[in-house]
């Protein structure tokens, strides 16, 4: 979002929002988290704006979705050192995003 509206998190982000902060300064993007219960995953991204909100949600009912990943993950690490890449990787590259 902050690089589709051509805006640096560094400049631009609001990173938790703890007690009474207030309004943000215009232009700013803000993030929060929250832990609660028994709640193995529940992730939200919401864009708001006056009088509308876009919620984008992804809920997990198990760990074994996040180990299943991480496995995933280590497989891949291990079949590049295998190979004799180097090099640092993440998910898109584990996934084949790229």
């Amino acid at each position: 979002a902050a690089k589709a509206l051509g805006r640096d998190l560094k400049n631009d982000g609001v990173f938790g929002r703890d007690g009474v902060t207030g309004e943000r300064r215009p232009g700013t993007i803000g993030f929060a988290s929250s832990r609660g219960g028994d709640v193995v995953g529940d992730h939200s991204v919401i864009f708001a704006g006056a009088g509308e909100r876009l919620e984008l949600t992804h809920r997990a009912g198990s760990r074994a979705n996040f180990a299943q990943g991480a496995l995933r993950a280590a497989l891949f690490v291990a079949a590049k050192r295998a190979e004799g890449t180097k090099g640092l990787f993440d998910m898109q590259d584990v996934l084949g995003l790229r």
